[in-house]
């Protein structure tokens, strides 16, 4: 009895007080996973064997794949961008990038006038990337004029600095500028706009790419007119949101008036039709026109910007909030921008917002109150904003740690506001074109704008340390 009481009073072995030193590596990888960047590298700090796995290329690999998504991940494997480094630095350089390279596309047949063939320039158009392919439709043209054709580009990984343009000759929607198109898997969507005599549209159409094989469209059943949809509006905001839903908020309404309503539409599983129902939230962000909005997450979308009521530039940023409950619900994202001394240049209105690679929205152009167009980049960190538990309240964050203004290197674009921006599977490289732009005072002009023509590519800068030239192969850490 005297050694049972001894046994009992002993102290536990070090299995017993930490069981996760007998934890086999393959289940140390699946709870690292599980947690934040900043956990892991502490982890690492314990002891050797928690340092190899810490630093292993598969659980980098699968951190990556966590953050960015599969898609980026994939196309980066497949670039020469990753070669002979690892996932960890992979990350690091995302995560550090401050910079911005802009570069001209040329058509391979610019010399031969007769076989040369490109999109006029144009303002408040769309540009998407889907199926390795761009896709131009619309907008509006010198003299006002709307535009109703569409242009499709094949995008050749191996050499992306050259597109030839294809106009697609089948039956495309009518003329229209101010309109939104939205890709949702390897469909377009595209929704509302303005004519050359002024009638907002609120029609629904539907295109698709084929590989090498042009785009088709169709107007997408939304039942009959009894049936909840959207008053027709132009230069509203849209984006794709849970994989078979969009949303489009504001824009300008009949008579001139400025909207201020959210609207979700639901496609059915083919993707012959859809069923739209009014987003109903005790806060929304004011109405307005100009503005976007950019998905982040499978249930939440970011709002930024725009042209208020007074005709004010805003730069507000608002949460679309879509919980499993069906609750749908704004709340405003609030800023400290004490810390960012730059930050007066942000209101703005025509610009273009595009979540990239390392979960940032890149935000480029625009104009502000008094019409001034800007050539700047800034990028948006929404790792920053929780995915889930939002008061009504709004949420307040310091500016500092969630913006920040990119430096650009290389060739510089004109500023320009109502362009059109997209970015490739990867993440890494946005295509932009057209837009409204500074131009010589021609003696009937009425002013000094014009429309432009010019596509180019801004690739993000993932910078190199002399710590990615140490971890080459072959050499040590």
């Amino acid at each position: 009895m005297a050694a049972e009481s001894t046994r009992n009073s002993s102290p536990p072995s070090t299995s017993q007080s930490s069981p996760i030193i007998n934890l086999p590596d393959d289940h140390l990888l699946t709870i690292l996973l599980l947690l934040p960047v900043d956990s892991i590298l502490s982890f690492s700090m314990t002891c050797k064997r928690y340092k190899s796995l810490a630093y292993s290329d598969s659980l980098w690999e699968a951190l990556c794949e966590r953050e960015w998504g599969p898609t980026s991940v994939d196309a980066l494997k497949l670039s020469s961008l990753r070669d002979g480094f690892s996932w960890m630095l992979m990350f690091q350089r995302v995560y550090k990038m401050d910079s911005v390279c802009c570069h001209k596309i040329s058509d391979p047949d610019d010399d031969d006038v007769e076989s040369s063939s490109f999109p006029i320039p144009r303002a408040s158009h769309s540009l998407n990337f889907v199926n390795d392919h761009l896709v131009l439709f619309g907008g509006g043209c010198q003299g006002g004029r709307h535009l109703d054709d569409t242009w499709t580009s094949y995008v050749d990984k191996s050499n992306q600095s050259i597109l030839k343009w294809k106009k697609v000759e089948s039956g495309t929607p009518s003329g229209r500028f101010g309109h939104t198109c939205i890709v949702i898997g390897e469909y377009l969507l595209l929704f509302g706009g303005i004519n050359d005599r002024g009638e907002r549209l609120n029609d629904t159409w539907i295109g698709q790419v084929f590989c090498h094989e042009g785009l088709t469209w169709k107007l997408l059943n939304v039942g009959s007119l009894q049936r909840p949809r959207p008053p027709p509006r132009g230069a509203h905001s849209a984006c794709c949101i849970a994989e078979k839903k969009m949303v489009v908020h504001g824009g300008i309404g009949l008579n001139g008036v400025r909207l201020g309503d959210t609207w979700i539409l639901e496609l059915s599983e083919d993707f012959t039709s859809g069923t739209w129902h009014m987003v109903e939230s005790q806060q929304t962000p004011p109405p307005r026109s100009g503005h976007t909005l950019t998905c982040i997450r499978e249930n939440q979308v970011v709002l930024f910007g725009g042209r208020g009521l007074g005709y004010d530039v805003l730069d507000d940023v608002w949460i679309l909030d879509i919980q499993e409950q069906c609750e749908e619900k704004w709340i405003q994202i609030f800023y400290n921008f004490q810390d960012v001394p730059e930050h007066a240049s942000l209101p703005r209105v025509g610009h273009s917002a595009t979540l990239v690679l390392g979960g940032r929205i890149l935000i480029y152009g625009g104009e502000d109150s008094y019409r001034h167009r800007k050539d700047d980049f800034w990028v948006l960190d929404v790792k920053t904003i929780p995915s889930s538990g939002l008061k009504p309240q709004g949420l307040s964050l310091n500016g500092s740690s969630v913006w920040k203004k990119l430096d650009r290197i290389s060739y510089g674009p004109k500023s320009r506001s109502f362009h059109r921006a997209c970015v490739d599977c990867s993440g890494r490289f946005v295509y932009v074109f057209g837009g409204m732009v500074d131009g010589l005072l021609q003696p009937a002009a009425s002013s000094g704008l014009r429309f432009d023509g010019e596509l180019f590519m801004v690739e993000l800068v993932l910078g190199f340390s002399d710590l990615d030239h140490q971890q080459r192969p072959g050499k040590g850490m």
